[in-house]
């Protein structure tokens, strides 16, 4: 089965249109509550969402949906993704929901969804909602008196979360003299992660704090790391830290502003943990879209790479799968299965922070474990999804640029998951040499499916 409503990281879409409108968030409501409950007692699904303006009506229409199934709902208000997962588990919750379009800007929003154990559901669970949202099997399903469901509010749902992360610090570090500079993208950690550094003993310089319902990502967060890189410099901080909307992925600048990705970020822990004979299988998790340096770094130090499709949700599966405790994208989410279920930005600055303590090394130093060859990405906005194979235009030209590359670097096209683009992503040895072959593809891809 297609699926019709989610995408590779459940509902999204803008607010108040099809799919992300108050109606079909109600009928979302009803059907996670229906496959999550639990006939045995009263059962209870968390709420979360990040401080976009649309929550509100979202959160609402979900609340109503699972009530009217005879579920109980846990509002927790505005607090990471990681945090809700969290909870979910802590708290033994039947469900958990997200509502959040990560880094995308304000007006869009989403819907996405952890099992009781605080993992992302896996394909055929939201193949499940869907069919009983557009089949109308829930339809006539409505309890009555008693039986239907009330909302209740966690007032410490961020104290918990803060107490978690802060024990996921080794208890013999803290961060006195550290000077960081947090960008929270005035998103759903604009509380917690400050709170969290500042317990630890950090001096914070703290951005993107003051959420207004629609500054949620703009020009600031993991999009836009040049805004720490800039206060690193002014205020001569150890390190720059970028949340994006609902803080499950960061991204860092060292303390010369320059950038340091997720790819280095799994080389710097994952050979710190192979050195210390703490890394299963000598193994770390990456997608298609990871650097190939990080391979070379991981096998020079002993190691290996895994790669998955794009989505932290496919990483988090084979890391279960293959018994792996740290996987991670290039773009910032990184999991610590030890620690969480879950992309979480905030555990993962504590994780490079924490390494910095134990070696005495400056970022920029433990950065330069890994070297990224050449890459060049860009997206094309397109009007509709056909196989690239089939579109013979497109794949000739992807054929001769492949066959130009060789050995010596790779050619990845893949449509987006949750918007309308054809990501075109080259790597090799000469960086002006794989931009222009990039540029190649997307005027191809342009002619035959431009917007």
């Amino acid at each position: 089965m297609t699926k019709q409503l989610f995408g590779t990281d459940g509902v999204r879409g803008v607010a108040n249109v099809h799919p992300m409108t108050t109606e079909i968030a109600m009928q979302i409501g009803r059907a996670a509550a229906y496959l999550f409950k639990n006939e045995d007692r009263r059962s209870r699904i968390v709420i979360g969402k990040d401080t976009r303006l649309s929550g509100y009506m979202i959160e609402n229409a979900l609340a109503a949906g699972i009530c009217s199934m005879g579920v109980d709902v846990l509002l927790v208000g505005p607090l990471p993704t990681p945090g809700i997962a969290f909870i979910t588990a802590s708290m033994r919750a039947d469900a958990g929901v997200v509502i959040s379009a990560s880094h995308n800007p304000y007006q869009d929003n989403g819907i996405k969804f952890f099992a009781r154990d605080g993992f992302k559901l896996p394909d055929e669970k939201e193949l499940q909602i869907e069919d009983l949202i557009l089949s109308g099997k829930i339809d006539d399903l409505r309890p009555t008196a008693a039986e239907v469901g009330k909302a209740f509010r966690v007032d410490d749902a961020m104290g918990r979360y803060v107490v978690f992360l802060k024990n996921t610090f080794p208890r013999n570090l803290d961060l006195t003299g550290f000077k960081i500079v947090l960008d929270c993208a005035h998103g759903a950690a604009y509380r917690v992660a400050p709170a969290v550094l500042e317990e630890l003993g950090a001096e914070v310089i703290p951005y993107g704090v003051n959420p207004n319902g629609t500054n949620i990502n703009f020009e600031c967060g993991s999009m836009h790391p040049e805004l720490i890189s800039r206060a690193v410099k002014e205020h001569g901080a150890h390190l720059g830290i970028a949340l994006d909307g609902d803080a499950d992925r960061c991204l860092f600048v060292d303390e010369h502003g320059d950038d340091v990705d997720g790819d280095h970020i799994l080389a710097i822990c994952g050979i710190h943990l192979l050195q210390q004979g703490k890394l299963p299988h000598k193994t770390v998790v990456a997608t298609v879209m990871s650097n190939m340096g990080l391979d070379i770094a991981m096998r020079k130090a002993g190691g290996r790479v895994t790669k998955t499709a794009v989505g932290d949700r496919y990483v988090v599966e084979e890391m279960r799968r293959q018994g792996c405790l740290l996987g991670g994208e290039q773009s910032g989410h990184m999991i610590f299965l030890e620690h969480n279920t879950t992309g979480d930005g905030v555990l993962t600055a504590l994780q490079i922070l924490a390494i910095m303590q134990e070696t005495g090394k400056p970022l920029s130093e433990l950065a330069q474990v890994m070297t990224s060859l050449p890459q060049t990405l860009i997206n094309v906005r397109v009007r509709a999804r056909r196989n690239i194979n089939e579109i013979p235009v497109i794949r000739a030209v992807i054929d001769r640029v492949e066959e130009q590359l060789g050995d010596n670097g790779r050619v990845l096209v893949r449509y987006s998951g949750t918007e309308p683009l054809l990501r075109i992503m080259l790597e090799g040895q000469d960086q002006d040499e794989i931009a222009a072959m990039a540029n190649e593809i997307a005027r191809a891809v342009e002619n035959e499916l431009g917007d």
